[in-house]
């Protein structure tokens, strides 16, 4: 039996349609991420599976139990929040306990779910001190403890660590992998970032417009993307991207673009003179004698990399190298596409070929 399980919901806001016929199952202790840009639809998705918004139609399980048309807290779900949403006159134990207490449950069983999440949090030198006195990390901390006291079916993450800066979002992503693992339930989280996207999820579900583009494990999603969207939405730095026409030389294919020949690679079916978008990924081009030519523009070296935009194909092209190369602005060189790592899109509809 699915955890979650979502049947065809549309969601509408007057004439806006904001969710276009989900149809979504998530596993007991999956960790699924919800990932897309600004106004897909990630988070009106996550809070009609709280309950905080109605859906249009369609219907909504957790756990074998319709629980479309109940309020949040009748759900057996709990949220963590972009904003901590802590009281600020309460101590950490009292904000961590508010739920159990409002649930009026006994003072033993709230101490004991306090100490317990506390303990897997490592706030137990905390629970005295008032929201103001604590970081932004340790505050997140708390929200989230106050969920784990609850002890709920399913866990919902809205963009928890966006207040937080670049080395605590690190730290915090790493946090949220090992609680996970620590207590198994099952946690849908939503972001815009890909980059957490792809260290924390099991599964990531792309959306744009209100629609799931493609479903499927991070590593899966990076390697065979399904349209140019998710191409160029999961990876960092993204796909570089090619129009051109398949062109044949001595019985191979090629893409052709502005003159500059693209190898395509025997796992693709194309035909001559069709309209493609040629796809390789910034790592997967290579210096080599027997490459394009390109001019190089910008060089950004990183220490651990060196990233060089190259102009060929009537286009900027990007290159990333782990070892290091001392390019200079205006220097010729050849680049080679790995052939099994390209892909291609129909120039049309978008969609991998």
């Amino acid at each position: 039996m699915a955890s979650v399980e979502i049947r065809g919901v549309q969601k509408h806001y007057g004439g806006f349609h904001a969710l276009r016929d989900i149809d979504l199952a998530i596993e007991e202790g999956e960790f699924v991420v919800m990932v897309g840009p600004s106004g897909c639809g990630k988070s009106t998705l996550l809070k009609t599976i709280a309950g905080l918004e109605t859906v249009s139609s369609g219907t909504l399980f957790i756990k074998g139990r319709d629980v479309t048309r109940l309020e949040p807290g009748e759900r057996g779900i709990a949220m963590v929040f972009q904003s901590y949403a802590l009281y600020p006159h309460m101590t950490v134990a009292e904000n961590m306990g508010f739920g159990l207490r409002m649930a009026r449950r006994p003072k033993a069983e709230i101490d004991a779910a306090v100490a317990r999440a506390a303990r897997i949090l490592r706030l137990e030198e905390q629970l005295d001190k008032k929201p103001k006195q604590m970081s932004g990390g340790q505050r997140q901390r708390v929200a989230i403890g106050r969920a784990i006291t609850r002890s709920p079916d399913v866990f919902l993450f809205d963009e928890p660590l966006s207040n937080l800066d670049a080395a605590l979002r690190t730290q915090m992503r790493v946090e949220l992998a090992t609680l996970h693992v620590q207590l198994g339930s099952t946690m849908i989280y939503v972001t815009h970032d890909q980059v957490e996207a792809m260290t924390m999820a099991d599964r990531i579900v792309v959306l744009q417009d209100g629609n799931v583009e493609q479903i499927g494990a991070p590593l899966d999603l990076y390697d065979n993307p399904a349209n140019l969207f998710v191409a160029t939405f999961i990876g960092s730095p993204s796909m570089n991207l090619i129009k051109g026409k398949v062109k044949t030389v001595n019985g191979e294919a090629f893409v052709d673009a502005a003159g500059t020949l693209l190898p395509v690679g025997g796992k693709h079916t194309v035909t001559e003179g069709q309209e493609v978008t040629y796809g390789i990924r910034p790592e997967h081009l290579e210096l080599a004698d027997d490459g394009f030519e390109g001019k190089v523009g910008v060089v950004e070296p990183t220490g651990s990399e060196t990233m060089v935009f190259v102009h060929a194909g009537g286009k900027d092209i990007l290159a990333l190298f782990r070892e290091r190369h001392m390019f200079t602005p205006g220097q010729v060189i050849k680049l080679r596409p790995r052939k099994d790592a390209a892909h291609l899109f129909d120039a049309t509809t978008g969609k991998r070929i």
